[in-house]
């Protein structure tokens, strides 16, 4: 089992900013933001590839999101800036051997932190 801890959600204003936090139990070739809404699908925020920083973004956050990680540390971040309404939901990361935005391909997930933007 790969624990994995989110932290950081919280409310903010409009255009505010956010930096989430994920720290994983071990190395993961991948780690990945999804976010879901209540009603809504889950949807893939971020991936990125441990060992190149190679990056996805879904195109609702490109150029406001940016996800990086701490290799050393095991350690997944998002910062979100300029957030919108429609950006509010439980972000959750997860991690696996894929960096694509599809869900499935991720088997080790945390249990999310809120994002509330008003």
């Amino acid at each position: 089992h790969v624990q994995l801890v989110e932290s950081g959600g919280g409310s903010v204003k409009t255009g505010g900013s956010l930096n989430l936090t994920c720290v994983a139990s071990r190395y993961q070739y991948s780690f990945i933001w999804f976010r879901q809404a209540p009603g809504r699908e889950r949807e893939g925020v971020a991936s990125i590839v441990t060992d190149t920083n190679h990056s996805i973004y879904g195109d609702s956050v490109k150029g406001r999101f940016t996800v990086s990680i701490d290799r050393s540390k095991n350690t997944l971040f998002l910062q979100m800036n300029s957030l919108k309404p429609e950006d509010t939901a439980m972000y959750y990361c997860a991690a696996g051997g894929n960096f694509a935005l599809t869900a499935r391909y991720y088997p080790y997930w945390g249990q999310g932190t809120q994002v509330t933007v008003s």
